[in-house]
C-alpha cells in the first residue's frame, strides 16, 4: 500500500470511528442537544483567534445589546490548531464542544463526518437570512460538505483568486489591463528586463503553489467542474488533466524565468508578495488578502486588482473555489436557539460587511453589496460581482477528501517544482495528481455508500 493510499485509509477510517463515537454518545443525550430556552449563556470558537478577536468582540457587543437576555462566551483558537481542537473535543464525547463556531469549509466535512454539526439548511429558511446569502458561496458550504441537500455551516466569507498589476508600469508602457489572457501574456512580455532586473509577472513555486497553479488552469481552460460526472461522466475521474488543463498548464510554467524572477521557484506567498511589492514587477496572482499590503507599500494609485480573465472574449468567467468561512451549530449544544439568534446576527447585513470589511475579504451577505467599504475598494467590488454573477462558473474542489491536503500541498508541490525546472512535463505533473485524486475519490465513494 503507498503513502498516500494508507493515509487515505487511516483518515477514513479515524473520522468513521469518530463519527460511530459520537453518535454512540448520542444515544443518552449527551452529543444531541436541546434548543435550549434561547436565553443565558452560550460558547462561541472562533477559528482564527488573534487576527479577528477585535472584530469578533465589537459584533458579540452589538448582539448582547440588542440581546440581553444572552452572554456570548469568547473563546479565540489560533487557526492552525482550530481542527485539533474540534478533533479532540469531539473524541472526548462531544461536552466541551462549542455552541457556535467559526468553521471552514476545508475541514467541515471532517466535523460533519464525526456527526458534530447541526444541518442548517431549514433554520436558514425559516430566517431572514433566506435567499440573502450568495448563491456561489451555499453551493460550496454544500459540497465542502459533502452531502447533496444539507448545509452545516453559514456561510460568511471567503476569498477569491486575484490578478494584481502596477497600473504605474501598464501606463508608462502604453499597456491595456490584463483583462484578457492575450493582453496579459502580452504585458508580462513587455514589462520584462531582466538586464535591468524588471519583471512582467511573479509567480508560486513553492508552499500552495499548486493551488494558485489550478486557478490559472481553469481560468484559462473554461473547464467548468472538478469532475466528470458533473458533466455527465462517471463521477470518478478529475478534469485536472483534461488536455485544456494541461495545454494551460504549459502556457503557465512557460513563464518561469523567462518573464519571472528565479527565486519564484522557492516562494511561498508571503515572500511571492512582499517581491512584488518591492520590486519593478508588473503582475501577480493572489487573493484579496494581499490588498492591503499592495495599498500600504505601493499606494492605491499605482495598483488594480481584477478577477482572472475568461477563458476567451464573450465567455463565461471560471473561477476555482476558495475556501469559505462561516458559523456552524454544533449538535451538543445545549441552547441552540440562543446560538442561532447569534448566527443570525452575525450573518446579518450589518455584521456580515462590519466583519468583512475589518478581514478584507468577501461578504456573503448581499445586503453588504452596496457598503461604502466595497465601493471604496475595487479589487473587493469586482470580486464580489464576478462572484454573485449567474454567469460565472465555480469549480468546486474537492475539499471533503480526507486526503485533498496531502494532495494539492506537500506530496506533489516538489513535482511541480520539477515542472517549472523543465525535469518533469505538465501532462506527467497532472496525470499523476490526477490518479491520486480519483483513487482517492473512489475511496471516498466506496466508504460513504
Amino acid at each position: 500500500m503507498n503513502p498516500r493510499t494508507r493515509r487515505t485509509a487511516a483518515a477514513l477510517a479515524t473520522a468513521l470511528t469518530l463519527a460511530l463515537t459520537a453518535t454512540a454518545c448520542g444515544d443518552d443525550g449527551s452529543t444531541t442537544g436541546e434548543e435550549g430556552s434561547g436565553k443565558g449563556t452560550i460558547t462561541f470558537w472562533d477559528n482564527n483567534g488573534g487576527p479577528r478577536t477585535k472584530i469578533w468582540k465589537q459584533i458579540i457587543a452589538k448582539f448582547e445589546d440588542k440581546n440581553p437576555d444572552i452572554t456570548v462566551k469568547y473563546v479565540p483558537i489560533p487557526i492552525a490548531n482550530v481542527q485539533s481542537k474540534y478533533d479532540t473535543a469531539i473524541q472526548s464525547g462531544g461536552d466541551s464542544l462549542p455552541d457556535v463556531g467559526g468553521v471552514g469549509t476545508a475541514y467541515l466535512a471532517n466535523l460533519v463526518a464525526q456527526g458534530a454539526l447541526d444541518p442548517v439548511t431549514d433554520r436558514i429558511g425559516d430566517s431572514a437570512l433566506k435567499g440573502k446569502l450568495i448563491k456561489n458561496m451555499v453551493e460550496s458550504v454544500r459540497a465542502a460538505g459533502g452531502d447533496d441537500k444539507e448545509l452545516f455551516s453559514v456561510p460568511t466569507s471567503a476569498n477569491q483568486g486575484t490578478l494584481w498589476y502596477r497600473t504605474d508600469l501598464f501606463k508608462a508602457a502604453k499597456l491595456p489591463a490584463p483583462d484578457s489572457w492575450d493582453n496579459f501574456y502580452k504585458a508580462a512580455e513587455e514589462l520584462t528586463d531582466r538586464g535591468r532586473n524588471k519583471f512582467g509577472f511573479t509567480l508560486r513555486g513553492g508552499a500552495g503553489s499548486i493551488a494558485q497553479a489550478l486557478d490559472m488552469m481553469y481560468a484559462q481552460s473554461g473547464i467548468s467542474s472538478f469532475w466528470n460526472g458533473e458533466d455527465g461522466g462517471d463521477g470518478d475521474k478529475t478534469t485536472l488533466n483534461d488536455p485544456k488543463n494541461v495545454a494551460a498548464l504549459e502556457k503557465y510554467i512557460a513563464l518561469f524565468k523567462k518573464v519571472t524572477p528565479a527565486a519564484d521557484l522557492n516562494n511561498d506567498f508571503a515572500k511571492m508578495v512582499a517581491q512584488f511589492d518591492q520590486g519593478d514587477i508588473g503582475m501577480l496572482q493572489h487573493n484579496l488578502g494581499s490588498y492591503v499590503d499592495h495599498v500600504r507599500l505601493l499606494g492605491k494609485d499605482k495598483i488594480a486588482g481584477i478577477p482572472l480573465p475568461p477563458s476567451r472574449q464573450g465567455a463565461a468567467r471560471t473561477i476555482v473555489s476558495n475556501p469559505v468561512d462561516g458559523l456552524g451549530l454544533f449538535k451538543a449544544s445545549k441552547n441552540k436557539a440562543a446560538a442561532w439568534r447569534f448566527i443570525e446576527f452575525a450573518a446579518s447585513p450589518e455584521m456580515n460587511s462590519l466583519w468583512n470589511e475589518d478581514v478584507g475579504a468577501i461578504p456573503a451577505n448581499v445586503g453588504a453589496a452596496d457598503d461604502d467599504w466595497i465601493t471604496e475598494a475595487p479589487p473587493t467590488k469586482a470580486a464580489l460581482e464576478s462572484l454573485n454573477d449567474p454567469r460565472t462558473k465555480v469549480v468546486q474542489l474537492p475539499y471533503y477528501l480526507p486526503d485533498w491536503n496531502n494532495i494539492s500541498k506537500a506530496d506533489n508541490e516538489p513535482s511541480f517544482q520539477k515542472v517549472l525546472l523543465g525535469k518533469m512535463t505538465a501532462k506527467a505533473f497532472c496525470d499523476k495528481v490526477a490518479k491520486e485524486l480519483n483513487a482517492a475519490q473512489a475511496d471516498w465513494k466506496k466508504h460513504r455508500s
